[in-house]
């Protein structure tokens, strides 16, 4: 009974110690971080007019960000690029660098992921530029995939509806005699929170150098 006052203060140092390493380094670490140029001045500061990098999502495709997590898309797509070493990630075209935590610090959620049963969406923007072909993917995986694709659908984003007039300018369009395509004096439009989604899906690049992150030639 002694030492138990010497006992409460060693656990009550041994928790603030791993409190201050594991959680408040880091916050003070990644708090420090800003948004930057793609090069640095001779004195290490952002060079003054040019673009600051990460940059900021917003309107329409920052509603599509809350779509992506609402469907719990990141249950099944990562959005980090790993670097050399430890995956093939470059190897594949995912991204031409590795992602670091600077190109995070804009977002008020970070959307990592858990696993990776689909391919890495960090540079999908990029890669797959035709917002057609998202939209037809979300509609019916199958549709984009020859078939194989295991993703979900995700047809209660779109209206299937009758054409009256002329047909919608946002219609998905199919191939002829696609076993996708609606009836015939039907079309497919898509509702706002697939065109926000696809909004969001074709806001994410990676298409910029940092300091301590720079594109290789």
């Amino acid at each position: 009974m002694k030492n138990l006052p010497l006992l409460f203060c060693g656990i009550l140092i041994a928790l603030a110690s791993s409190f201050t390493g594991l959680v408040l380094s880091s916050y003070i670490q990644l708090g420090s971080l800003t948004q930057t140029t793609e090069t640095l001045d001779e004195s290490g500061n952002s060079v003054e007019g040019d673009p600051l990098f990460p940059a900021k999502v917003s309107g329409l495709a920052q509603q599509g960000k809350q779509v992506y997590v609402e469907l719990g898309c990141a249950y099944c797509h990562t959005q980090q690029v790993r670097r050399a070493g430890y995956g093939s990630d470059v190897e594949r075209e995912w991204g031409k660098r590795a992602t670091v935590s600077r190109d995070y610090i804009t977002q008020e959620r970070v959307l990592i992921g858990t696993q990776r049963i689909g391919p890495d969406l960090t540079t999908t923007g990029e890669r797959l530029a035709d917002k057609a072909w998202h939209h037809q993917h979300l509609y019916n995986p199958k549709s984009t995939s020859e078939g194989k694709s295991t993703m979900p659908q995700y047809a209660f984003l779109y209206e299937t509806r009758e054409i009256e007039g002329a047909p919608s300018t946002k219609a998905l369009q199919f191939d002829s005699g696609s076993e996708y395509a609606p009836e015939a004096g039907y079309e497919v439009v898509p509702t706002l929170r697939a065109e926000a989604l696809v909004e969001y899906l074709l806001s994410l690049k990676l298409n910029y150098s940092l300091p301590e992150a720079p594109i290789s030639e």
